[in-house]
């Protein structure tokens, strides 16, 4: 179960992140609203999995599904530059991810 409660924190901080961005800064209500509900379940949810796994796994897995997440929805909905280097620096990230929940 803490791995599905991190996964899904995870997925949430994409959401939040995403909806920070729609904030401008927060000074539109609705996205800044959206964006401190989804950081709050994202931490609770995080702090769930943290009861059964190590710090640094879930930690990294956490801040890992977030950072590659957040590149594909900025890419994919956002429109932002794709390049042989940022997809190089995405898929050492999802490498370091399949090596720590390896190693655990």
């Amino acid at each position: 179960m803490a791995w599905i409660y991190l996964t899904v924190a995870g997925l949430l901080e994409v959401v939040w992140a995403y909806s920070m961005k729609q904030s401008d800064g927060f000074s539109r209500l609705g996205p800044s609203v959206f964006t401190i509900l989804t950081m709050l379940a994202s931490f609770g949810l995080l702090g769930l999995a943290m009861r059964h796994l190590p710090l640094g796994t879930a930690y990294m897995v956490w801040t890992g599904i977030g950072a590659v997440g957040a590149f594909v929805v900025g890419v994919i909905v956002l429109g932002e530059t794709v390049n042989p280097m940022r997809l190089a620096a995405a898929g050492l990230i999802v490498a370091g991810i399949a090596v720590m929940k390896a190693a655990g």
